[in-house]
């Protein structure tokens, strides 16, 4: 039985950039998607998925769905 492995990060969103910095348990992520009807938060979704090579499915915001700063959970 393989065990999971559960990794909460506070994240914080620039708009208008390109990028991806993971220090300790905070995340940076730069997006180009507008926060309009989640485009955002998809593709936050889509390029931590990308950067931790898991699925997105494996990727959940936890808290501030609608604000820069979240708490997401990645399980590997």
């Amino acid at each position: 039985m393989r065990s999971i492995e559960i990794m909460l990060y506070k994240l914080q969103v620039e708009f208008h950039k390109d990028f991806v910095e993971v220090n300790d348990n905070k995340i940076t992520i730069g997006i180009k998607s507008k926060p309009i009807k989640g485009e955002a938060n998809k593709e936050i979704i889509k390029k931590l998925a990308k950067h931790f090579k898991v699925s997105p499915i494996f990727i959940q915001i936890k808290s501030g769905q609608k604000t820069r700063q979240k708490i997401i959970e990645i399980q590997d």
